[in-house]
């Protein structure tokens, strides 16, 4: 089967690349992706089996895969690969779409691939229509806010964390930029009630938990976020955001 590997982090595509020639020898990788964009390039080019997508990358979700294609170009299988077991995860399991959490093990990625080896090319792709749906119902994907003399339309996606700063909140991007909108963090608290993946850690900070990589229980307990950003967190809301998602316990 030929596969095409779509991260941002060269490291994880060299690492599931390795691992499916080891585990998977029949599985050719034909191409990798360093973003979404180049990923659709190489899909229309290669037409492959099998595509491993991962969620969080610079600029588009995994998830704006589907928006690429119409249902009848869909002839491949997709395996979502994600840091974090909350994001879209009920989405993934009510529509029978495979995902690999990182870092990736391979008995699961073995059992993955053996989904797809045993459907037909003609089945290949039949849950993107379902999965188009319930993501929809996973939650908005964007949030309004007022810039100057005009709204502007941001893609949660692309939004690292939201921090207080009286009565005005300052919004991280995860390219680096910044954006200072005049509403309060509880505005946007109560904007985000009930969307999967943000957190209010802090009273003065909302984190996106997609891009917190560590939790650092010393000098007062904080997390680091991507681009190494540290963010104060209580231990009591610190086992909060420990109980949305899988912990490996003693």
């Amino acid at each position: 089967m030929k596969a095409i590997i779509v991260d941002d982090e060269t490291r994880a595509r060299t690492l599931l690349a390795k691992m499916l020639k080891e585990y998977c020898p029949d599985v050719e990788v034909v191409a990798e992706g360093a973003d979404l964009p180049s990923g659709v390039k190489a899909i229309r080019k290669w037409r492959p089996d099998i595509v491993f997508l991962d969620i969080e990358m610079p600029g588009y979700s995994g998830l704006e895969l589907l928006d690429f294609f119409d249902e009848q170009e869909v002839t491949f299988e997709i395996v979502f690969v994600t840091a974090y077991n909350n994001y879209a995860i009920k989405a993934f399991k009510m529509s029978a779409v495979d995902y690999l959490l990182k870092p990736v093990e391979p008995g699961e990625l073995e059992q993955a691939v053996e989904r797809v080896r045993k459907k037909s090319a003609q089945t290949r792709g039949n849950n993107i229509a379902p999965l188009r749906e319930n993501l929809k119902e996973e939650g908005m994907h964007t949030i309004a806010v007022p810039d100057a003399n005009s709204i502007r339309f941001l893609k949660l996606s692309d939004i690292l964390l939201f921090k207080a700063d009286n009565t005005y909140t300052e919004i991280f991007f995860i390219d680096g930029s910044r954006l200072t909108i005049s509403r309060t963090l509880k505005n946007i608290e109560d904007t985000l009630n009930g969307v999967v993946g943000f957190f209010r850690c802090h009273k003065s900070y909302i984190v996106n938990t997609g891009f917190v990589t560590d939790y650092v229980k010393s000098d007062g307990g904080y997390l680091v976020m991507k681009g190494n950003h540290n963010i104060p967190i209580s231990p009591e809301k610190a086992q909060d955001l420990l109980s949305h998602v899988a912990f490996v316990k003693r």
